[in-house]
């Protein structure tokens, strides 16, 4: 079973988002025979993020916050199995998640997959940049800018980086066996962000909602692949 389905059936009201943390720790390490990647990376000691409300990204899982029926919360994973390492993230909408909140959501997984799908050899990351700017702007949100999705083999962050923004044409001109994280970051209101002084959380400065979604990408001899591809989803 992919850690997904775990956690759809696991994410509820009331829980920690530490707990949220160990589950996926422990499924990780022994069901799936891995290591979660994020913890030791950078100094940081857990081994997911969890990303609530305003937290645009690296939310700190803790023992003490426990999610609310209004709460929308990115969850955020990182494995290393056979040398090889995948990201992924999915924001959950807790069950009375506002209409806007919901919208906020959704339209920030169209973004990621309109990017997806201009993924093929010959393409450009200004097309997949362009490709998110585009929808999510139409839709009255902002991309943020200061976080980007990035290469990915056997380093969790690799060489290139891959904007949520950008002008058809240009940038880099993707070739096959290339693998790359999309992981728009979109804001309900403005795009300005900081980070708190824990060092980890980002969050929005105007305080409105935050949802980012994420896939691994493998560029293939005639288009893509989504490598971390959820068995609910259809490309």
């Amino acid at each position: 079973m992919e850690w997904y389905r775990i956690l759809d059936e696991y994410i509820r009201v009331g829980i920690t988002t530490m707990e949220i943390n160990n589950k996926v720790e422990d499924f990780i390490v022994n069901e799936l025979d891995a290591r979660p990647a994020s913890k030791g990376q950078y100094g940081y000691q857990y081994s997911l993020n969890t990303s609530v409300n305003e937290v645009v990204c690296h939310g700190i899982p803790s023992a003490t916050y426990r999610l609310k029926s209004t709460d929308i919360v990115n969850v955020d994973i990182t494995l290393e199995k056979h040398d090889f390492i995948a990201d992924s993230s999915k924001t959950y909408l807790l069950p009375d998640a506002s209409p806007l909140a919901k919208r906020l959501v959704q339209t920030t997984y169209e973004a990621m997959w309109l990017g997806i799908n201009v993924v093929k050899p010959g393409a450009t990351l200004g097309d997949v940049g362009h490709a998110i700017q585009k929808h999510v702007e139409k839709s009255g949100y902002s991309v943020v800018k200061e976080y980007c999705g990035h290469g990915i083999g056997r380093e969790m962050h690799e060489e290139p980086q891959v904007l949520h923004y950008g002008r058809p044409g240009l940038g880099l001109t993707l070739k096959p066996g290339m693998t790359f994280t999309i992981e728009p970051m979109i804001n309900q209101g403005n795009a300005k962000i900081k980070t708190k002084k824990d060092g980890w959380t980002v969050v929005t400065r105007d305080k409105k909602l935050s949802a980012q979604w994420e896939h691994t990408i493998l560029v293939t001899q005639t288009g893509f692949e989504v490598l971390t591809l959820r068995e609910t989803e259809a490309v």
